[in-house]
């Protein structure tokens, strides 16, 4: 008698061959010893970020926001952010007309970004310099 070749593979797959087969664990577990029940993970709420001195300067389509968080712009009602360990340096001035402030964040990588807020009386100008300065020294000492 001649042995028959094994039939072609089925669309599924059968039972394992017997030498691949499971068979009895070549021990037996015994009891676990006792442990008493442990209490759930509490959960912790999210801390809110330190407090500190922020800035805010805002016109009828932009923003300028510098918190603990980093700084934040506003254009148009797109906002973009940017945190403190993403940012390489912070610069402001005066537009050249005197009717804005203009800020601009150079990211870690090189990438700019600014943001124009126009100032309205044009005195908040001048009240926005100083506040923006000591914020941004508070965050971002010079060292």
């Amino acid at each position: 008698m001649t042995e028959q070749p094994p039939p072609p593979p089925g669309p599924g797959f059968g039972p394992p061959p017997p030498q691949y087969a499971p068979g009895p664990l070549p021990y037996a577990p015994g009891p676990l010893p006792y442990a008493p029940p442990q209490a759930p993970y509490a959960q912790v709420p999210p801390q809110p970020a330190p407090a500190g001195p922020d800035f805010l300067a805002v016109d009828k389509r932009n923003a300028v926001v510098v918190d603990a968080g980093g700084v934040a712009f506003e254009s148009s009602g797109q906002t973009i952010e940017f945190r403190w360990p993403e940012i390489r340096s912070v610069h402001y001035r005066a537009s050249p007309d005197g009717k804005a402030l203009m800020v601009s964040v150079v990211h870690m990588d090189g990438r700019f970004y600014e943001c124009v807020v126009q100032a309205k009386p044009r005195t908040r100008l001048q009240e926005w310099f100083p506040q923006l300065s000591w914020v941004l020294g508070h965050y971002r000492p010079r060292g």
